[in-house]
């Protein structure tokens, strides 16, 4: 059965950067109170980019780095909720931006979950058979859809966007991986695209909400049940993990999940301090800095894990 791997990985962020001292002058809130709550110390936002232009980006990078042509690319996912069209697709406009012809092209929306899930759909359609080059890109221009006037969800996200491009292999690469869902809890986490005032005229409410304290509790359980059930199903040891590559959500989420694991924090790659939570864009940047920092080699075990709204969560675990 064929297997696949991940050949070249890529990222871009906005250039400019939002501060918690920028911040602190447009909401009630303190670079003291954002990082002891969330680690995070700043963020990119887009000044004049969409998501598929900054998807765009990161897609050339992981295209160069893996050394195939656009043309050689059979499906591209995008993983998204703030793709600038219902239709097209984010990922039609990333194809014809690249000039990937040959690209089966559509988007996928499990939010920061999202790349996750992009990343299996590509594994099953190369084991399958059914592609052989697949780029799979987590993108979001999260700016769009938060409330700067709401300091309990606007001191969290950013913009960005990640890609990874797999292949074909006779050797490991995906080992294994589990996702789910939890429909059930989807309010804690939401955006509406649209809502009806009282005489049914279309409000447009496009705002992120958040129920901190219930999101904390399902995401710290989520990464520590995925981490668990990957390694069984996989018949691996935690020990034998080089890096785990969580969401950048939250640091006290990430040390919660370490602390309950039992392993220490240096085992997990955290750059949230510096680019915020990217949902759908965080884990593949996060990878591409792995990657670029040379911090595997051929053989390590890495485990990339997320969640986000839905509620979704998934794990996946490979071998470099």
């Amino acid at each position: 059965m064929k297997k696949s791997k991940i050949i070249g990985t890529g990222m871009y962020v906005p250039p400019y950067k939002l501060t918690n001292q920028d911040l602190e002058k447009m909401v009630d809130t303190s670079n003291e109170w954002i990082i002891s709550r969330t680690g995070i110390e700043e963020r990119r936002i887009c000044k004049d980019e969409e998501t598929t232009d900054i998807a765009f980006n990161a897609a050339v990078m992981a295209i160069k780095n893996a050394g195939i042509k656009a043309e050689e690319i059979d499906m591209i996912i995008m993983a998204t909720i703030t793709s600038e069209n219902l239709t097209p697709s984010g990922a039609c406009e990333v194809q014809k931006k690249l000039g990937a012809i040959n690209a089966t092209a559509f988007d996928i929306n499990a939010a920061c979950s999202g790349f996750i899930y992009g990343l299996t759909i590509a594994d099953s359609f190369i084991c399958s058979g059914g592609a052989k080059n697949v780029l799979v890109v987590g993108a979001e221009v999260l700016s769009k859809i938060v409330d700067w006037k709401d300091r309990n969800t606007c001191v969290l996200f950013g913009d960005g966007a990640g890609a990874a491009l797999l292949t074909q292999s006779e050797s490991e690469g995906i080992m294994g991986y589990v996702t789910k869902s939890n429909g059930d809890k989807g309010e804690y986490l939401k955006c509406a695209s649209r809502q009806l005032n009282e005489d049914n005229s279309i409000l447009n409410n496009k705002f992120v909400t958040m129920n901190g304290k219930e999101v904390f509790k399902f995401a710290t359980k989520a990464m520590v049940d995925s981490v668990e059930e990957v390694l069984k199903k996989s018949n691996t040891k935690i020990e034998d993990i080089k890096y785990i590559i969580p969401h950048q959500a939250n640091k006290r989420i990430i040390e919660f999940a370490a602390s309950k694991l039992n392993l220490p924090l240096e085992k997990f790659y955290i750059n949230l301090n510096l680019y915020g939570n990217t949902s759908s864009a965080s884990i593949p940047i996060a990878l591409s800095e792995v990657v670029e920092k040379a911090m595997v080699k051929k053989g390590d075990k890495i485990i990339l894990v997320g969640f986000g709204g839905g509620l979704t969560y998934g794990c996946i675990l490979i071998e470099w």
